[in-house]
């Protein structure tokens, strides 16, 4: 299962707290400039931040691109763009200066020590379904059972989410969640549409999009392909994970389809699915390979899923998709969601590969039953989308700027 954890990565912030101390006395001090915005995402060049910053540029802003990691590095040479590590003195010191920093998962993105001041736009990658920051009870876990301790990283995670100034939402139902998941007031959250789903609308063609897969998982001819998405468990182990039965089963029941399985696991879960070598018929595309999917979605006939919201995203095409949540009451339970899950999934969620590959069957032959898929996932679009356009960025753009205008200037203070 994947390494890490909420308890795991609260303690990592424990231990670091005199860092974070550090970086906020120094913030109260170092002047913000008037012109440098600072990207950066987990995912490498990619995301919302990506769609933000080619829309910056255009408008002539003074930008760098905070990187990770080599590959981060290739990522942004390739794209042309000025980038720098996050970590160290330089990183600390571009985060400290700008005046915007835009970051997709959180203030990791970039330097975590040195955002406090800053005008802080946070996209998000995707529209939540199961139940995230302050609404779950997972984010302030503690990692030692210390009276107390829990409380306290709630409280650290209260006062660090606001600093954030901007956080685009697609709806006002998504409004609403990320209001209540991140404790931020009305004024903060704005219903502009999503940047990172912009691509959908004027991105890469359905084939264009499946030369992309073949040119990272190899040729699948004329056959159908498939995506299969499985939720992160936050680092306790996948029950949909097959067994080695259900591999054999899974490969002959795709070869009868003439369908191609590709896994595109959590990065945080990466390595739990290892199918074994079967004519190809099960293909892997993980972050290592595909930092960002969303460009690709469209090479796609069907999603598999159980929490993902990929869900939301492969409304906009619109893709059929089957359910798949095997553990669904526990997660319901231990997570738990937002609105009831059956009113997103449907009543026809699969909980054995048995019966997601009897779904996928009828998706893939059954006209009328690929309609009936289609439809819901038009109709989920319609209640989650206020934009369907390709110009999110833009609108997000255009409110960073509002906002920026009626602001007065800061020297770094909270």
């Amino acid at each position: 299962m994947g390494s890490f954890s909420f308890s795991s990565g609260n303690g990592a912030q424990v231990a670091r707290l005199p860092l974070h101390v550090l970086g906020l006395v120094a913030t109260r001090i170092i002047p913000r400039s008037t012109d440098l915005w600072v990207f950066g995402s987990a995912a490498g060049v990619g995301e919302g931040a990506w769609a933000l910053w080619q829309v910056a540029a255009e408008q002539g802003e003074r930008a760098v691109w905070l990187t990770g990691s080599a590959r981060d590095d290739e990522m942004a040479r390739r794209a042309g763009i000025p980038s720098a590590r996050k970590q160290g003195f330089r990183g600390f010191w571009l985060t400290a200066r700008a005046r915007v920093v835009v970051v997709t998962h959180g203030a990791g993105d970039v330097n975590r020590y040195a955002t406090a001041g800053s005008f802080l736009v946070q996209l998000w990658h995707g529209i939540p379904l199961k139940r995230l920051g302050l609404d779950s009870p997972v984010t302030a876990r503690a990692p030692l059972p210390i009276p107390g301790l829990a409380r306290l990283l709630r409280v650290a995670y209260e006062r660090t989410q606001r600093r954030i100034r901007l956080l685009p939402a697609a709806s006002h139902l998504v409004r609403g969640r990320l209001e209540s998941a991140f404790g931020l007031g009305y004024d903060r959250i704005v219903v502009t549409g999503e940047p990172r789903v912009d691509v959908l609308s004027t991105g890469p063609s359905a084939a264009e999009a499946q030369s992309t897969v073949e040119s990272l998982v190899g040729s699948v001819g004329s056959s159908r392909l498939v995506l299969y998405a499985p939720t992160w468990r936050d680092g306790a182990p996948d029950p949909a994970v097959p067994t080695a039965e259900e591999w054999h089963a899974i490969t002959a029941s795709l070869a009868a389809q003439d369908a191609v399985l590709v896994i595109r696991s959590h990065p945080l879960g990466a390595g739990e699915y290892s199918p074994p070598d079967a004519d190809g018929r099960v293909r892997l595309l993980g972050a290592d390979l595909l930092p960002d999917v969303t460009p690709v979605l469209r090479a796609f006939d069907a999603l598999i899923t159980d929490y993902s919201s990929l869900v939301f995203d492969t409304a906009l095409i619109p893709l059929p998709v089957v359910f798949f949540a095997p553990d669904e009451a526990q997660y319901a339970a231990e997570r738990g969601f937002y609105g009831r899950y059956r009113d997103v999934a449907g009543e026809d969620v699969a909980t054995s590969w048995a019966e997601v590959m009897r779904h996928l069957d009828g998706v893939l032959h059954d006209d009328s039953e690929r309609a009936r898929r289609l439809s819901r996932a038009e109709e989920l679009s319609r209640r989650v989308h206020a934009y369907r356009d390709g110009r999110s960025a833009e609108r997000v753009y255009r409110a960073i700027r509002r906002a920026l205008a009626s602001a007065h200037p800061s020297r770094g203070n909270e």
